[in-house]
């Protein structure tokens, strides 16, 4: 790992932390995942918003008030709207990417979760994604959260993630280990 993308994540950890702790004190751990869910919206979805995290030309001041406003607006709890602005104030928005994703780590793991990373040919229905949550709880001992996302270059099949193991039953996988088992015979 390099080194500033090391401390970006050195921050993002601690504050990530003292965020869940605060959440644990005052019982709002849901509130800050809803919470977490709108900032990740916004992040994804605003350029003005990634530029006002990362731009050096707005001042300390210009976006500590423009967290202020977009926490009011998006209804922020107060814990994580203290702990953005907070963020602001030192210059540390940079890291806030990589806070939502070390805070929804810790969260998970709190609440006895792992997170599986799921790749499929087709969107899964529901009763799918829940019957395969419930394989992979047998499999790990912990709840799993599903993040789906689709690729139709697998034809067919699943590529599953949960934490460092992965297992890839694509038909694209296979069809590309036959190939290269061809060439060795030939």
């Amino acid at each position: 790992m390099s080194e500033p993308a090391s401390i970006s994540t050195g921050i993002a950890e601690r504050y990530a932390t003292a965020i869940l702790e605060l959440a644990k004190d005052g019982k709002s751990i849901a509130k800050i995942e809803s919470d977490l869910d709108s900032l990740e919206s916004a992040l994804a979805d605003s350029d003005d918003f990634r530029a006002l995290i990362s731009s050096p030309l707005y001042s300390r001041d210009q976006q500590a008030a423009a967290i202020d406003a977009i926490a009011k607006k998006m209804k922020l709890s107060p814990t994580m709207a203290n702990s953005v602005r907070l963020m602001a104030i030192k210059r540390r928005l940079f890291v806030l990417p990589q806070l939502a994703s070390a805070l929804r780590g810790l969260i998970a793991e709190e609440k006895g979760e792992v997170t599986a990373e799921i790749t499929a040919a087709k969107s899964l229905t529901k009763a799918q994604q829940d019957k395969l949550a419930k394989t992979l709880k047998a499999s790990v001992g912990k709840d799993v959260k599903i993040n789906l996302s689709v690729d139709e270059s697998l034809i067919g099949g699943l590529i599953v993630q949960v934490g460092s193991k992965m297992v890839d039953t694509s038909i694209r996988s296979k069809l590309h280990n036959l190939q290269n088992a061809m060439k060795e015979v030939g």
